[in-house]
């Protein structure tokens, strides 16, 4: 892994600080004039535009693009018991962590005579998608199923590409995930097309209010594509992992844990921030036996951990480490310190935090309740995680009587008149006779 040396000198502030720091090379916009023309074509030929493209990037001619009910049956049937458990587990712990953010309804009584009511509703239909390309992703299914149940979101479908191997039918693990969670409505889609049969709808898919979940560069430019038509949950780009430690951190757990995410993806970022060079050199020792451990070696662990995207960043002290990790704003921090739990709770941007050495990400991936699909790429700074409240859309109730609208109308009119928007204060003159009362 590369080294950067942020020690001796003052650390600059925002941008500049941030651009110090190692990120992939991920560029959506570049992707967005190429899935342009897949998205119009689905628009324009439903099912048809799905199926081409099934034979042309997946390598299968599908007969149907919905996956019949018979498959998900059979896949549940035989899921590998433990597997089967284990997502069940994963399902519970999720449930309990998302069933505790729902929102009430809350009244504020203004003025007497006057309220505003905020009520929670659900999206009406959500299209999730769960990718199937270098990994198969169950547990993706579950992180955005979860929260949009638990929301009460009515209509929900799932998008998964077609596999040649279980003859055009998505990875039977995702399948059997569906079945557990009563997902009955499943499509063998995958890539931008999948966002845009969402988007669009077609013949066999109504369209869908919201789309979420992971995907590659294609899936996040289809999703900045319709932006605004449709909603989204973010632009995910390749995972990322960032651990702050100190001297007390075991380099084991450290070099394990950056391997652990540079296993998805040849882009997969990680990150390690310390004020330890005995650590540092530590963990680039442990890394060498672990890494030839291991599996995905040469297609992803190794371009990911020597990318630019990861390296090693040398700081003067944990405080230090905290103004890094909070420019970079990873999607998962692992915080390995002394006193851990008080270093965490000042993380300002993060997806999510992991504190100390028995919480690592991978965890947080299956089975600790909390949901794995974060905000990547910095975007930390200023977006949340998929949760409950990410499915309900806030409404406001506008309830006054007479006498508690006569008592504001003057600031209203007036307001209005400030604005120049005359008919403004025409609307709330038109209720008293043209005469604004006069306030008491």
């Amino acid at each position: 892994m590369a080294r950067i040396d942020l020690r001796g000198d003052a650390l600059p502030e925002g941008s500049a600080l941030r651009d110090l720091l190692p990120r992939a090379d991920f560029d959506v916009q570049a992707a967005l004039e190429k899935v342009r023309p897949i998205c119009e074509a689905v628009h324009h030929r439903g099912d048809a535009a799905l199926i081409d493209y099934a034979e042309k990037f997946d390598g299968v001619r599908l007969e149907s693009v919905r996956v019949p009910a018979r498959a998900l049956a059979e896949a549940l049937e035989q899921l590998d018991p433990a597997v089967r458990a284990a997502l069940e587990e994963s399902i519970r712990r999720a449930r309990l962590v998302h069933r505790e953010q729902r929102r009430a309804a809350h009244t504020t009584q203004v003025v007497p005579g006057g309220s505003v009511t905020e009520k929670w509703v659900p999206v009406e239909r959500v299209g999730l998608y769960a990718p199937g390309g270098r990994s198969v992703y169950p547990s993706s299914v579950i992180m955005n199923a979860v929260p949009a149940q638990e929301a009460g979101v009515a209509s929900m479908a799932l998008a998964s590409p077609p596999q040649k191997e279980f003859g055009g039918l998505p990875h039977p693990t995702i399948l059997a995930a569906c079945a557990l969670l009563g997902i009955d409505e499943v499509y063998a889609v995958g890539g931008a097309q999948a966002v845009a049969m969402f988007a669009h709808g077609t013949e066999s898919c109504p369209p869908a209010n919201m789309v979420t979940g992971p995907g590659n560069i294609w899936v996040a430019a289809a999703k900045r594509y319709f932006t605004g038509k449709i909603g989204i949950d973010t632009e995910a780009g390749p995972t990322e992992i960032a651990i702050l430690a100190d001297e007390t951190a075991d380099p084991v757990h450290v070099a394990s844990d950056l391997i652990s995410q540079a296993e998805h993806d040849p882009l997969a970022a990680a990150v390690l921030v310390t004020d330890s060079v005995e650590l540092a050199e530590a963990v680039e020792k442990e890394l060498e036996p672990q890494v030839a451990a291991t599996k995905h070696i040469e297609d992803r662990i190794v371009p990911a951990l020597s990318g630019r995207q990861s390296a090693i960043v040398l700081v003067d002290g944990v405080d230090e480490g905290l103004r890094v990790v909070d420019a970079y704003g990873a999607e998962h921090l692992e915080i390995q310190t002394a006193d851990a739990a008080a270093v965490a709770a000042r993380v300002k941007n993060a997806g999510a935090i992991f504190v100390g050495a028995w919480a690592p990400v991978s965890l947080g991936d299956y089975c600790a309740g909390s949901n794995h699909v974060l905000p990547t790429g910095g975007c930390a700074c200023h977006s949340s995680g998929l949760s409950v409240q990410s499915f309900l859309r806030g409404i406001h109730i506008v309830d006054y009587t007479r006498d508690a609208l006569a008592e504001v109308a003057h600031h209203v009119v007036t307001l209005a008149e400030a604005e120049d928007l005359p008919a403004h204060g025409a609307a709330i003159k038109a209720r008293f006779g043209w005469k604004v009362p006069e306030s008491k």
